[in-house]
């Protein structure tokens, strides 16, 4: 199964039937070994404290703190427990909207691929070849003894092409079976070809049909302007005669469609006196291979590129047109963003339990608040940009936790506390300076702290 499938690794997804049955068992099995623990020392506690009940001394009194201390433990019992409740099912709940965003992410990334995925339209360049005789020597044994043998074998050679004149008129379409993009290209070119021989006549024009291709059709090739034929079928070998010295042109022209990518491969030779123009009449279309063109214009319905080598050149990769996709930019924030949701949801409030008395009723308020506000931001985010989104929710935030403060003055600790707590380290992971506004966030939460409880700012009335 690929990656994409699987979601983030290791991150636990409650829509998963066995994850959720796992995480049932576990919960069940720490709830039993917390309320035997609590009995347990509560137990302890009763029969010490039973048992010296009478007696004036040292440990008595100790006993007497222990019970005291066990009693408020009790009573802040029920903060914990919803605290917990709230942490693990935020977790839980946010690491499967996690893996659902990431799912989202991806289908969206492989959707866009798919509409230029594929085959390529790759022409290559032609090659003139003919059969020369050259002389080697080899060894063989006769009466056991090694003898060597001269003689001649006949090695395939090439001659160099002396200027290309390439014309390409790129249209795309939609393939009606999968509506992935196609290209239609109507491929012209003029080739020259000079005999540099002194003792050898005759050769092969080789130029192949266009690598990928799903149609094609009138492939034509000429010789000063009358058609050569092949001596086989299915062969593009075409032979000609060319005298010392004599020059020839050749003229190849070809309709084809195939995949959402025309290129040109020279396959290592040199190019001299070369020109290839490439005229795409859509939107979106770009160079390939980083070859950059001699020039580029622009219009309305696309792009023409040229290129142009006067001298000799090798190019090493193949170059040519293609349909280029809007970039995929910051993808991953939001699975990041809820994974770390329930460490930003306990800093704010703990941010809150130092600033102000909270009930049970006020903290499961809050967690209701904190995760519907990451639920619209994520399920938000898909259509705007989250940044936005979060600037348009944060104002809402602010306004719903205003309540929280019996007061004017606690209303506004309790801001700040949001702001320090809440907003701002949401905001610091959808912005590309993460830790520079995490930062700012930490220190307010401090200077907030500091000046609460050791400077005596006593706005507050617990």
């Amino acid at each position: 199964m690929w990656q994409s499938t699987q979601g983030i690794p290791n991150i636990p997804d409650l829509t998963h039937p066995q994850e959720l049955i796992e995480f049932g068992n576990h919960i069940l099995k720490l709830s039993l070994i917390l309320i035997i623990f609590i009995g347990f020392f509560g137990l302890s506690i009763a029969i010490i404290s039973f048992t010296i009940r009478n007696q004036k001394s040292e440990p008595n009194i100790l006993i007497n703190e222990l019970v005291s201390q066990y009693s408020s433990l009790l009573k802040k019992l029920p903060h914990l427990i919803l605290v917990s409740i709230l942490l693990v099912g935020g977790f839980f709940l946010c690491s499967t909207i996690s893996n659902r965003y990431h799912h989202w992410e991806q289908a969206k990334i492989a959707k866009i691929a798919a509409g230029v995925a594929g085959e390529r339209l790759e022409q290559m360049a032609p090659k003139v070849r003919y059969i020369a005789e050259e002389p080697y020597t080899y060894y063989q044994w006769i009466d056991n003894k090694q003898v060597e043998v001269k003689s001649t074998r006949n090695v395939d050679k090439y001659l160099r092409i002396n200027a290309s004149n390439i014309q390409v008129n790129i249209n795309q379409a939609k393939d009606v079976q999968n509506l992935k993009a196609i290209y239609v290209a109507d491929f012209s070119a003029e080739y020259q070809v000079t005999n540099k021989l002194q003792d050898i006549q005759n050769f092969l024009f080789e130029i192949l049909p266009p690598y990928g291709y799903s149609l094609l059709q009138n492939f034509r090739v000429e010789q000063n302007n009358q058609r050569l034929i092949t001596t086989n079928p299915g062969n593009y070998s075409f032979p000609f005669n060319l005298s010392p010295g004599e020059t020839v042109n050749f003229k190849v022209n070809y309709q084809a469609q195939g995949g959402p990518r025309w290129i040109y491969n020279a396959d290592h030779q040199l190019l001299s006196n070369f020109q290839l123009t490439a005229l795409a009449n859509f939107p979106k279309a770009d160079f390939a291979s980083g070859i950059v063109p001699t020039e580029t214009i622009e219009s309305n319905e696309g792009r023409k590129f040229t290129w142009i080598f006067d001298d000799n050149v090798s190019v090493k990769n193949p170059f040519g047109v293609f349909t280029a996709t809007d970039p995929v930019k910051n993808t991953g924030i939001l699975p990041r963003l809820l994974i770390l949701a329930p460490l930003l949801f306990l800093w704010w409030l703990i941010l809150l339990y130092f600033s102000l008395s909270l009930s049970l009723r006020d903290v499961a308020i809050l967690g209701g608040i904190f995760f519907a506000c990451l639920l619209t931001l994520t399920y938000c985010s898909r259509l705007i940009d989250a940044k936005f989104v979060w600037s348009l929710i944060s104002p809402i935030l602010l306004f719903l936790v205003w309540g929280l403060g019996s007061t004017r003055q606690t209303s506004l600790a309790v801001i700040i506390c949001t702001i320090a707590g809440g907003i701002l380290p949401v905001f610091a992971l959808l912005v590309p300076y993460s830790g520079l506004t995490l930062s700012i966030a930490g220190l307010l939460s401090v200077i907030w702290l500091v000046t609460r409880h050791w400077y005596g700012w006593n706005i507050i009335n617990n």
